[in-house]
């Protein structure tokens, strides 16, 4: 346990939430079971900011083994993004990067934040520098196995139209990409099918209780730009969605169970059908996402 774990942002949107942590097991590297844990993986969102740009995330995939940990600083990914992927040009050397380990079969995840310190033809090398364990909420299970794809272009889309709004209706996991000047940083959200409420290109989320940390909204107050990587676990369709965030810290009109709102203004989308060669089974929710509602209306 260590102090002084939090950035202003964090400590501020704890504040406003009214929530006071002087303390977390927040470490500045893996210990041996997070090692261990990435190793067994076949699945990797991973979030980059490169310098001077915006937050973006996308998915790594790759045969269990395919994350190794040298040593307790270090994650060597081997794995690279498809060269029309909206995050290929900014998984670059020196950039901020943060990954969550998620193991959708168990509910577990584990959050790593540092720098790429290197990329090369066989996949990137992380340099870490924090490394936190997170709660099984609002994980829904699912089991997960390779399979044969074949991943069409990307489309850059000028508005969502329809099949990109149907995604988002039935969507019951995100996962959202923040950055500060303090580091980047992506995390997880789940919810009952439906808990991302799309108007226009107005999304919002619905903020459940969590760990307190407030990792995201706290890099919101510093930087409001942010990133959703949507998957349909159904047909391996990936939707990434970048634009400016707001938050909402006492909404009157939110899903049972939300603390809080957080609003994405969207600016660029693209649509990546096929891009995961895997298959999920059906989802059996997390009991705390059963206790969550639906939005009113």
């Amino acid at each position: 346990m260590t102090n002084s774990v939090f950035h202003p942002g964090e400590r501020l949107a704890q504040s406003r939430a009214g929530i006071i942590r002087d303390t977390a097991p927040i470490r500045p590297f893996l210990p041996p079971q997070h090692r261990d844990f990435f190793e067994s993986l076949a699945l990797l969102p991973i979030a980059t900011v490169p310098p001077g740009g915006a937050p973006i995330a996308t998915f790594l995939t790759g045969p269990r083994g395919f994350i190794s940990s040298p040593d307790a600083n270090t994650l060597h990914i081997s794995a690279l993004p498809a060269p029309d992927d909206p995050a290929s040009t900014a998984l670059i050397p020196g950039a901020q990067a943060a990954v969550i380990g998620i193991e959708l079969a168990t509910r577990r995840r584990n959050r790593a934040n540092g720098l790429i310190a290197a990329s090369d033809a066989t996949g990137l090398t992380l340099s870490i520098r924090e490394s936190f364990g997170n709660c099984p909420q609002y994980i829904q299970a699912r089991g997960i196995a390779p399979a044969p794809h074949t991943p069409a272009p990307t489309e850059h889309l000028a508005t969502l139209d329809a099949h990109a709004r149907a995604l988002i209706a039935a969507a019951d996991t995100a996962f959202v990409a923040t950055a500060s000047a303090h580091g980047a940083d992506i995390s997880h959200r789940g919810g009952r099918p439906g808990f991302l409420h799309l108007e226009a290109d107005r999304l919002s989320i619905p903020d459940f209780p969590g760990n307190g940390y407030f990792n995201t909204f706290g890099n919101l107050l510093l930087d409001p730009r942010a990133s959703l990587l949507i998957p349909d676990f159904a047909t391996g369709d990936v939707l990434h969605l970048t634009g400016t965030a707001s938050i909402d810290w006492s909404p009157s009109t939110a899903p049972t169970g939300t603390a809080r709102l957080w609003h994405l203004d969207s600016h660029s989308s693209w649509r990546r059908r096929t891009a995961l060669p895997l298959r999920f089974s059906n989802p059996l929710p997390a009991p705390t996402t059963l206790a969550t509602g639906n939005w009113p209306g």
